[in-house]
């Protein structure tokens, strides 16, 4: 996408271009917050159903996943066989783990989403999506040991709810959690893939375990985010150490990014 197109045009051009009911769904972004209640808004593409809160901290994974493919879904997928394990922590409404799950059709999948309020979205759209026999979704936070979470919870599937947005005084919620450990071979055996997108949880639950704990795992896809006392540089040594090593990375700014890492070669990135 061309740089310099303002974002609301760019918004409108994919919209068109990617949803099948996008005459609905641009009449629904024009009229949110008009009615003085709350609204829900779906986006119907070959990629997926998804609906969501109609609120734009929750619209924005809609865009990145299901029409800018931010995590590279086919690349980092490539060669993990006909049957492969992924692991979505940090499923938010569920865009990863129904996208995944449409484009590899023997894969399955073990989501985590910790905010109460965002989990049942993202149920409904696992099941929207005819994935339950597929599909795992579970409203656990994810840490180095199991227990509980305080997490900021400011509902709306915002994507200001984790322990990043603490401190900022909006409402919070304690969640339970499982072990790194445990949610890693969740199936019975390890996961193939596992993308991470906790909004600064993805420290403790990384750093916490052990490298043998992703023995199995071939491949990482995952966004790291500015939390003090913390850097992407931890994690890209864990990583090296587990076997799994950086194929791509792209930062966002300084402390922000996209990484992809794989235990086996990867043709470059598109």
């Amino acid at each position: 996408m061309a740089r310099g197109i303002p974002l609301a045009v760019r918004r409108v051009r994919q919209t068109v271009s990617s949803f099948d009911n996008s005459a609905g769904v641009l009449v629904a972004l024009a009229r949110q917050g008009l009615t003085g209640k709350p609204e829900e808004i779906t986006f119907r593409s070959p990629g997926g159903t998804i609906t969501i809160p109609n609120q734009p901290g929750a619209r924005v994974p809609i865009y990145e996943i299901l029409v800018e493919d931010e995590y590279r879904i086919d690349w980092i997928a490539q060669g993990l066989g006909d049957a492969p394990v992924f692991l979505d922590i940090g499923a938010h409404v569920g865009c990863f783990t129904v996208a995944a799950a449409k484009r590899v059709p023997g894969a399955r999948v073990h989501a985590y989403e910790a905010s109460p309020a965002t989990a049942t979205y993202l149920d409904r759209n696992v099941a929207d999506n005819g994935l339950q026999d597929r599909v795992v979704a579970n409203n656990l936070a994810v840490q180095a040991v199991p227990g509980e979470l305080e997490i900021a919870d400011n509902g709306a599937a915002s994507g200001h709810n984790g322990v990043l947005h603490l401190g900022e005084g909006g409402p919070t919620v304690t969640v339970r959690s499982v072990a790194m450990s445990e949610a890693l071979n969740a199936e019975g055996r390890s996961a193939d893939l596992v993308k991470i997108d906790t909004e600064g949880g993805e420290y403790d639950m990384v750093l916490g375990s052990d490298p043998a704990d992703w023995a199995g795992v071939r491949r990482v896809v995952m966004e790291y985010h500015d939390l003090p006392g913390f850097s992407w540089e931890q994690l890209e040594a864990f990583f090296a150490e587990a076997g799994l090593n950086v194929v791509d990375r792209v930062p966002y700014a300084d402390r922000l990014g996209m990484a992809w890492l794989s235990r086996d070669p990867l043709t470059p990135a598109r």
